[in-house]
């Protein structure tokens, strides 16, 4: 990709010299993997973890990750012709301010193939512990009876988070059946901890890919399921792989 573009400074006002110095070191390594890399897909992550995404990183080392402040990322890309870091790049920075999917979005910074990298991402996928606001895909019952799997002294936290529990003999017992989740219900904080003490994981881990740089093709939407688009606040984490 070409490096002519790189060296436009970019203006950053209000803020702490300090944050001022983190945000402008972001756009510098933004700038960085534009010249460095041939393929730059904007991504979604859905029911992320930040262990997951170290995982992804650690899978991906010869590739660059970045999540969290967008709207600095889209600086490190160039917002308009006449600031963008390479040919037709200001698309992609467009496409970052204006995403409206659910979960986190981000970019990754490849020089794997486009066939090889859509390939992984429809075969990726891992069960993960729902988190509350997450609309449930199935009904989670418990019968009547005793709830072994638990040591005695968890009675009193599973009586707080609402289940009808007692100690018979020592062991945790549902005094009568207990629903957790009805299918399509937005989880609870106590609803959710609950399905993480019964190790039951409703949500996915997963990967979409909503379009990709090229410096030969421009940007290019790609394909999502329409059942991922939505108007939710980004996520707002800080968690750019500064390597």
């Amino acid at each position: 990709m070409p490096k002519s573009k790189r060296d436009k400074k970019v203006s950053l006002t209000k803020t702490s010299k300090k944050g001022l110095l983190l945000k402008q070191r972001v756009i510098d390594d933004v700038k960085k993997c534009v010249a460095e890399y041939d393929h730059i897909f904007l991504i979604s992550i859905q029911n992320t973890r930040n262990t997951k995404l170290l995982d992804l990183r650690a899978e991906w080392k010869d590739s660059r990750f970045f999540f969290g402040k967008l709207r600095i990322i889209a600086l490190g890309l160039g917002n308009t012709r006449e600031t963008e870091t390479a040919d037709g790049i200001y698309k992609l920075a467009t496409a970052i301010r204006n995403h409206s999917m659910k979960g986190q979005c981000g970019l990754l910074f490849t020089n794997r193939s486009k066939k090889q990298v859509i390939k992984w991402a429809e075969q990726y996928e891992e069960l993960e512990y729902a988190r509350s606001g997450f609309v449930t895909p199935e009904t989670v019952e418990l019968p009547e009876g005793p709830l072994r799997q638990f040591q005695h002294s968890m009675e009193q936290q599973l009586r707080q988070l609402g289940m009808p529990t007692s100690l018979q003999k020592g062991v945790v017992t549902l005094i009568k059946p207990y629903t957790v989740c009805t299918k399509d219900d937005v989880l609870t904080p106590e609803q959710a901890q609950i399905l993480k003490l019964l190790e039951k994981p409703l949500a996915i881990f997963k990967l979409l890919l909503l379009g990709v740089y090229t410096e030969k093709h421009g940007f290019k939407k790609l394909t999502v399921p329409d059942d991922t688009k939505d108007d939710e606040e980004e996520m707002d984490m800080e968690t750019n792989d500064n390597r």
